[in-house]
């Protein structure tokens, strides 16, 4: 089972990069398996948040290299996604857990230097209840 959840883990923190993972799959085979739901969110709430760390670290240093050609993103669409992100605030980062635009989010939130302890947080609730709710669609819990 130990593999198994070093599996999770690190299934669920590539998902939470830019990578196509599908995390939720995993968990759900892992719980049909016989796995202790309870470890099993944990697990991949564990690694789904280091995972949306990693974009935070790089969005507090992306900005020193906007000049470059090589640069995914022009001026104008970085301070969109920053006025975006000043209209909606720290909040959304609730919904880091969507599969479309959740992963720009905690990038943004990098580049809008949130303080780590207030993103970890806000981050770990709304990816755990996505775990949660995904192990209760799936019978486990409740």
């Amino acid at each position: 089972m130990t593999a198994s959840l070093a599996t999770l883990f690190a299934t669920a923190f590539l998902a939470a990069t830019i990578l196509p993972f599908y995390s939720e799959v995993l968990l759900f085979a892992l719980l049909e398996a016989g796995g202790d739901p309870t470890l099993l969110v944990i697990v991949a709430t564990a690694g789904n948040t280091l995972g949306a760390v990693v974009n935070w670290v790089l969005g507090r240093f992306l900005l020193r290299f906007q000049d470059r050609r090589w640069f995914a993103f022009n001026r104008a669409q970085v301070a969109g996604a920053q006025r975006w992100f000043q209209r909606y605030g720290v909040w959304s980062l609730l919904f880091a857990w969507m599969p479309v635009g959740g992963d720009a989010l905690t990038l943004i939130a990098g580049i809008m230097k949130v303080r780590l302890d207030l993103f970890v947080i806000l981050v770990g609730v709304g990816k755990g209840l996505r775990y949660v709710s995904v192990a209760w669609v799936a019978g486990w819990i409740g």
